[in-house]
């Protein structure tokens, strides 16, 4: 199979595609780099957090509606999805866009930290660039489907709340991938790389206590403080790290403890996400996390219940895919600061601790490699019902962590802007390719019902909840 589709890979370099070439598509997105870059600085400063993305997605959709796509608004119960098509048939190309910030890493575009006054989010983790660049690649992969008068679909996904909300596990759960024969993604990063993604598997939830409110010094035996309970529950939690996969992340915030010291607190809340390599492990040891929570409530005479607020599986990496994209990648290459940018990224590396890679990284292609997992994605969803594959490119200075100011500092320049046409160049050339190899698509599938099994059914770890569109109120 690898030396079909590296023979494969190397014919398709070689040609022209039809009446576009590949250089054509690659113009095509250069040419309109001032506008892509100005609509993702304008999502940058929305900075809207999960399900409340309103101004993002109808700017994206403006986008594409302008460009020729037919839009379905608010799919599968949340406003702020939608799904953008253009074309007839097959072969059906999806591309994932994300635009959610997230809140607490407010920053201004400077090398520095300075949060931006009166604004609580940022994008931390660059979706404002990925859903433009998105948009960029289905534009160009249209475009060259008119220009070639070539039969096929391509198809937008508008994916809200990545961020914790599992939006696109209810884009599957509506069965809205059905008739997909490949999904292309990528996600702003520090590197260029387009190995075999992996992922952990993701199960978060709100775990809300309810006491009885009391005058902490006048009478606190009449009071049951619902801050008890969940500071048992974390005990517990606590003392189960020792006895869970050593692979197991378990991460905690109080979102509720109280109004005030001398009043008993009769409503508390703790905010919960466990993660594993597998989905199945994620499962169980949920469940033992339900448990404690159970027991802290018994033991402080309290009463507990829970919200599922997100579930999503883990990574399946699809070989044939990854090394069209990852060959794809290579071919647009990276690219070099301007003396300014060099500036700006040389004074936020004052600000990192320990080692980190020089600037000219980012001319730089990862080598191709299965990923060990570390983040968690609601793509994983999509990878297990249709082969997915995606790549990263360096929307960041060298060296930066996601989720931090200087990811959100970064994502505001030209920096940012020049990482996210990589990605765009490499997924329109990525999809144009599977138009034009229906045998790589074929591979894709083969690979992926192998790993999964023959008697797979997709059950969303979310269940059958709607979804949390208030998760981020």
């Amino acid at each position: 199979m690898n030396k079909i589709i590296t023979t494969l890979f190397a014919f398709i370099s070689l040609v022209s595609i039809g009446q576009t070439t590949r250089k054509d598509v690659l113009k095509s997105i250069d040419d309109k780099f001032d506008f892509y870059a100005s609509t993702a600085q304008k999502i940058w400063g929305f900075a809207e957090v999960g399900f409340q993305e309103e101004k993002s997605s109808a700017l994206l959709q403006s986008v594409l509606e302008e460009a020729g796509f037919k839009i379905e608004k608010g799919v599968a119960g949340m406003p702020t999805a939608f799904v953008a098509t253009y074309g007839q048939g097959k072969p059906v190309i999806g591309i994932l866009g994300e635009y959610d910030a997230l809140p607490g890493v407010s920053q201004e575009a400077v090398p520095e930290l300075k949060p931006i006054v009166g604004q609580k989010a940022g994008h931390a983790c660059g979706h404002h660039l990925f859903g433009v660049a998105s948009a960029a690649s289905a534009i160009a992969v249209k475009n060259w489907l008119i220009a070639n008068k070539k039969q096929g679909t391509i198809r937008f996904y508008g994916t809200p709340a990545e961020e914790g909300g599992s939006g696109k596990v209810y884009l599957v759960r509506a069965g809205l991938f059905s008739d997909v024969d490949a999904v292309i993604n990528w996600h702003p990063d520090a590197n260029n790389s387009a190995g075999m993604g992996a992922s952990l598997a993701n199960k978060s939830g709100k775990f809300r206590f309810y006491g009885v409110a009391s005058h902490a010094a006048a009478s606190p035996e009449r009071g049951r403080s619902a801050l008890d309970g969940v500071e048992a529950m974390n005990d517990m939690v606590n003392m189960m790290r020792e006895h869970v996969p050593q692979e197991t992340r378990i991460h905690y915030v109080i979102t509720r403890g109280g109004e005030a010291p001398n009043v008993v607190p009769a409503f508390a809340e703790a905010y919960y996400y466990v993660r594993h390599p597998k989905t199945q492990d994620v499962k169980s040891i949920w469940e033992r996390v339900v448990k404690a929570a159970q027991g802290a409530a018994l033991g402080t005479e309290t009463r507990m219940e829970y919200e599922i607020t997100g579930g999503v599986y883990n990574m399946m990496p699809n070989e044939p895919l990854a090394k069209l994209m990852d060959s794809n990648l290579r071919e647009v290459g990276g690219y070099t600061y301007t003396e300014k940018e060099k500036q700006f990224a040389e004074k936020i590396q004052t600000s990192f601790t320990g080692t980190f890679p020089k600037l000219e990284s980012t001319n730089e292609i990862a080598p191709f490699k299965l990923e060990e997992p570390n983040g968690s994605t609601d793509v994983a969803d999509i990878s297990w019902v249709v082969p997915t594959t995606g790549l990263s490119t360096t929307t960041w200075v060298p060296g930066t962590a996601a989720h931090s100011w200087q990811a959100v500092a970064s994502g505001g320049t030209s920096i940012g802007s020049k990482g996210m046409i990589v990605a765009a160049k490499t997924m329109a050339l990525t999809a144009i390719d599977l138009y034009n190899s229906p045998l790589v698509i074929e591979q894709a599938w083969k690979e992926l019902k192998k790993k999964r099994g023959e008697n797979f059914v997709y059950e969303a770890l979310v269940g059958d909840r709607k979804p949390a569109l208030d998760y981020r109120k």
